[in-house]
């Protein structure tokens, strides 16, 4: 991987290893030509969130051991596609983000003024 910016213009810090995330799963919301769902925000979910997003079609919550995925529960951390995120905030549910593990691109997607507004500072 290359050294990834944040949206704050920083080196990307790591989302979360617990569970593991990222397009690479590896901690970080990387993104590359691969991840054609920009997973680059990283973000603390939320009951609202999961359910919201579950509704459109992709169910965070329910385990999927053949591929490895835990499931997800409020209070974990996820590097959510941007797309998704923005959609989640138009309808008012988007869960609160950590700027300094969001990949910059998040920036094609939402502004920083939006991403500001759901910020919270890791545990």
């Amino acid at each position: 991987m290359t050294s990834a910016k944040n949206v704050l213009g920083e080196d990307l810090k790591s989302c979360c290893t617990d569970p593991v995330t990222g397009f690479y799963r590896d901690g970080y919301c990387h993104t590359g030509a691969y991840d054609t769902g920009s997973h680059v925000i990283c973000a603390r979910m939320t009951q609202e969130f999961l359910e919201f997003s579950r509704a459109r079609g992709n169910d965070l919550i329910t385990p999927q051991p053949m591929y490895g995925f835990p499931g997800l529960k409020p209070g974990d951390c996820w590097c959510l596609c941007a797309s998704r995120w923005e959609e989640a905030l138009k309808a008012g549910v988007a869960p609160p983000v950590f700027l300094d593990s969001t990949h910059a691109r998040a920036l094609e997607y939402v502004t920083l003024a939006e991403l500001e507004r759901y910020a919270v500072e890791k545990p």
